[in-house]
């Protein structure tokens, strides 16, 4: 077996004080993650976060900066995620969208309620990219380059 890491994207959204979550179904009951998802084959990263984050938000977003990139290893699962997360803003909303399934809902909270529910977070990631985010970790996008 060839050993090879899981790519994902997150999208870090500030609006007024409050962060955009989604809860969502998983293995270990419900929970709560950053818009993300995996990147699909052929696709860009910046393309992967936006269509990940309208699809479980209804949310159109527009990446500004890459936060950071992080390594995670979730050794109960046997699984190692490389994950890229971008910060930037929200620039437009359909209501009548259909979210992904296993998406319950977006939620907009606040750094206190994130911590608060900690217990149910997807993974470290959540809290550590918001924490690099408000520290003023931001990124330009040219770093990334997508030979299509």
């Amino acid at each position: 077996m060839i050993w090879k890491p899981h790519v994902t994207v997150a999208a870090v959204v500030e609006r007024d004080g409050k962060f955009l979550l989604v809860e969502e179904h998983t293995d270990d009951g419900i929970g709560f993650n950053q818009p993300a998802g995996h990147l699909e084959c052929k696709e860009s990263l910046i393309d992967a976060v936006v269509r990940e984050t309208r699809e479980e938000t209804r949310y159109d977003f527009a990446p500004r900066s890459l936060v950071g990139v992080y390594n995670w290893r979730n050794d109960a699962r046997d699984l190692t995620y490389l994950r890229f997360t971008f910060a930037g803003e929200i620039v437009g909303f359909d209501p009548a969208r259909a979210l992904d399934d296993g998406i319950i809902a977006a939620h907009w909270l606040t750094l206190e309620e994130i911590r608060a529910c900690r217990a149910q977070h997807r993974s470290p990631l959540i809290l550590r990219c918001i924490e690099d985010w408000i520290a003023g970790q931001r990124h330009p996008l040219s770093l990334l380059t997508h030979f299509a």
